[in-house]
């Protein structure tokens, strides 16, 4: 017994003693692989090098900075010291405004510039409501009309066509107010014309009509993934899940204004048909020509040939004093049914005399993409909201970047000596940082406390929506907003308005935006009115005579002091016949409007609205289906019937003829982008260091092949032994072409990873040595040895 007490020491003596090797040997591994990368790193920034022996010939389409005799715009490629030249664009906007209805007609012209074929990827934005309907590529005298497909047939459309040698573009939302362009097989030196058009509709508030054409996509915070440990059959392993699981999709590379010329140059020409003797007509951003056509039309042209895509376009427009109408009904007949697009202001004076109590919270973002002239318009509008407060009310304010700050501890009560605090508070916040929207939001809606007895609970948001995760953030308003309301105000050259509009929509608020320093005190007035009385609620539309319609939006959103009701509705015949009776309350006041279907005055495109609307009713309905397949396909029927972009559909265009010459290689490249207009480089991207390195910065979108890397590594650990570990992420990594950026962001990352991996090999074989030690103890405790 004794003999096999010392044998059973000796094989967990040798078994320990193993494990430690195998940890050792991972810990090396782990070692070697920093060091590689390192070196690596060190050989790109400019350490020496060995020089290669035989001169290699140079890639065909690919070139060398000391070859260029002009200034170029120069992309990595995958031959090392190699580059490509990045494809240029110029885009001319033509906008229609006919009543409530805008078409728009944006023309893209793709030049590559450079000695090889190349595929160019453009990211853009549009507004949020847009109907795309129309595709069109220019060849010579030619145009070829793109055609609407589900959307991976449609991806599968365009890459044959690419391996095929055949010029193709493909138009993909990425998010209602973010798509990508892709043009293939643009030959050297040749430029290719694509044409893009869609349906929007004008917004009104208070009389003042608009409307915004976007210029840029304004880079994106897109939070990290999330790697948590998950428990299966009694073994451990990684999950990641990805806020952001697109970001690859909406995200561009992006010039330093300080050490690059503007690109993208814009020209833009809007007719504006009001439908009523016109007022003022003005571009608040950009210098405009103003000719009267007539006393209802206006031709308005930019002042400068060109501008740089940096910010967004907004035109406004008031009728003439006392001309201002109060209610619209337009209809359409396509394929045997009736479209109708009504408008109906509410009478001012069906509101409440008595002003409600109200609890505020304010939440202010200070990131780095808020830096400049976009922190300064935050603090004023926020300073004067604050001002306006009564010693009735009860407010907080909230800022963020990547950490938080609530200011107060609980809600207070607006008495003069909190308000100069919280005033004080906010003029001393800078911008820098990340955007990391959710906490924020989380510590507004979810702890203040409960709503007081006869009070209104309000959040009002001021941020630029400069981020990605936008799906998260709704979520998070729709299932734990409670009894109360967000209110978005969207701030700088170039917001995310999908973001804001919609979380505006979801928390039964109102979206107000403030683009520069001047429309401070008039938009936040025009906000603070909103916000001191009740909304109008319970609004219902309803058909007496007519046949059966389908109303958008559905349900009927709340309104607030000086917006319309705005709806569109498809009626199953195609003889307009009947009512239409909106009703609703402003407080305990009723109010009820009819309109006669027959006098509906003629218009167009308003069953692509519709169609635009119904598709957001569907993609809100999302949580009330179980089965996503069953959403997309309601989306995509709708779509389809109305040759509309989304989701789930997109349009692809592919000449007949190949135009690549067998053998010939393309290159994939993405156009640059101008970064917004007032953003400062630096506080988005980070400054560079004393060897002139770009650091990490938490604005950068993760590389998607290390979290493919990332997730690989992870599934596998779940089964392999931990001595497997290292050997696995290298596996991986080889296995992984990192992106070759201005930064070493991809090398840090990937070093987190392995120093990651290995801290969860140490802490795995420290539990195996201590289970084996106790078993070394157990087994000398039963043999009764000292």
């Amino acid at each position: 017994m004794f003999l096999d007490d010392i044998t059973t020491e000796r094989a967990l003596r040798r078994r320990a003693s193993h494990r430690m090797g195998l940890v050792m040997a991972a810990l090396l591994a782990c070692i070697l692989m920093v060091a590689g990368l390192t070196f690596d790193a060190r050989a790109e920034t400019g350490a020496p090098a060995i020089a290669a022996t035989k001169a290699a010939a140079e890639p065909e389409g690919y070139v060398r900075p000391n070859d260029m005799g002009t200034g170029a715009l120069l992309f990595p490629s995958r031959e090392p010291g190699y580059f490509v030249e990045a494809p240029r664009l110029s885009t001319d906007v033509a906008i229609d405004v006919n009543g409530p209805v805008i078409r728009t007609r944006v023309t893209q012209r793709f030049l590559n510039p450079s000695k090889g074929w190349v595929e160019g990827t453009y990211v853009f934005p549009l507004p949020e409501d847009s109907a795309v309907d129309t595709l069109k590529m220019q060849i010579g005298e030619r145009f070829i009309a793109g055609e609407i497909k589900p959307r991976e047939e449609a991806r599968q459309v365009y890459e044959q066509a690419k391996a095929e040698g055949k010029k193709a573009a493909l138009l993909e939302q990425q998010r209602p107010n973010i798509f990508t362009n892709q043009v293939a097989n643009i030959g050297p030196g040749e430029t290719i014309v694509v044409q893009i058009e869609y349906q929007s509709s004008t917004k009104q508030s208070d009389g003042l009509y608009s409307l915004r054409f976007p210029m840029v996509v304004a880079p994106r915070y897109n939070p990290a993934p999330v790697v948590q440990t998950v428990d299966v059959d009694q073994t451990s392993g990684y999950a990641v899940s990805d806020p952001v699981p697109d970001r690859e999709k909406i995200t561009a590379p992006v010039l330093d204004p300080k050490t690059n010329a503007k690109v993208n140059p814009v020209t833009l020409t809007v007719t504006l048909a009001a439908g009523f003797p016109l007022g003022e007509v003005k571009s608040a951003f950009h210098d405009v020509n103003v000719e009267t056509v007539d006393p209802a039309t206006r031709r308005i042209t930019l002042k400068a040939e060109s501008i740089p895509a940096d910010k967004d376009f907004e035109l406004t427009w008031r009728a003439e004093a006392g001309k201002s109408p109060y209610a619209g009904l337009f209809r359409e007949t396509v394929d045997g049914k009736t479209y109708l697009m009504a408008f109906v202001t509410p009478p001012v004076g069906t509101e409440s005399a008595v002003k409600p109590k109200r609890e505020i919270v304010f939440v202010i973002d200070n990131s780095g993409s808020m830096s400049g002239p976009s922190i300064e318009q935050a603090r004023d509008s926020l300073a004067l909201a604050i001002s306006r407060l009564s010693p009735e009310d009860r407010f907080n304010v909230i800022r963020f970047d990547d950490t938080m700050t609530v200011h107060f501890p609980s809600l207070v009560a607006a008495t003069p000596d909190k308000r100069e605090d919280a005033i004080a508070f906010v003029r001393s916040l800078t911008a820098d940082g990340g955007t990391e929207m959710l906490p924020a939001l989380q510590a507004a809606l979810r702890s203040q406390g409960p709503v007081a007895d006869g009070a209104l609970r309000q959040v009002v948001f001021l941020t630029d929506g400069a981020i990605g995760n936008e799906e998260q953030l709704f979520n998070e308003i729709s299932a734990n907003r409670g009894e109360a309301r967000v209110f978005t105000v969207g701030i700088g050259s170039a917001p995310n308005t999908f973001f804001m509009t919609k979380a505006a929509q979801v928390g039964r608020g109102t979206f107000t935006l403030i683009g520069s320093e001047n429309q401070v005190a008039e938009r936040m007035g025009e906000l603070f009115t909103k916000l001191e009385q009740p909304a109008m609620t319970e609004i219902a539309a309803t058909f007496d005579g007519a046949a059966v319609g389908d109303i958008t939006p559905n349900p009927m959103p709340d309104l607030y002091r000086g917006e319309p009701v705005t709806l569109t509705a498809e009626l199953a015949s195609a003889t307009p016949a009947g009512k239409l009776q909106i009703t609703g309350r402003a407080g305990d006041q009723p109010w009820r409007v009819e309109m006669d279907i027959a006098k509906a005055s003629q218009g167009t495109g308003i069953a692509k609205l519709w169609a635009r609307r119904k598709i957001d009713d569907l993609e809100a309905s999302a949580y009330s289906l179980p089965d996503p397949a069953v959403l997309d396909k309601k989306i995509e029927t709708v779509a389809l019937a109305h040759h509309l972009v989304s989701r789930v559909t997109s349009l692809v265009a592919v000449d007949v003829t190949p135009s690549r010459p067998q053998g010939e290689p393309v290159t994939s490249t993405a156009v640059p982008l101008n970064l917004p207009a007032g953003w400062d480089f630096g506080k988005v991207y980070g400054e560079p260091d004393a060897t002139g390195t770009v650091p990490m910065q938490k604005a950068m979108a993760l590389p998607a092949p290390v979290m493919q890397m990332a997730e690989a590594v992870a599934s596998k650990m779940q089964a392999a032994p931990t001595a497997r570990a290292a050997s696995l992420l290298a596996e991986q990594s080889a296995e992984v072409t990192l992106p070759q950026t201005a930064t070493l962001a991809d090398r840090h990352i990937l070093m987190g990873l392995v120093l990651i991996a290995f801290a969860i090999m140490i802490g795995t074989g420290y539990a195996f040595l201590r289970d084996d030690l106790s078993r070394m103890v157990g087994a000398r405790g039963t043999g009764g040895r000292p």
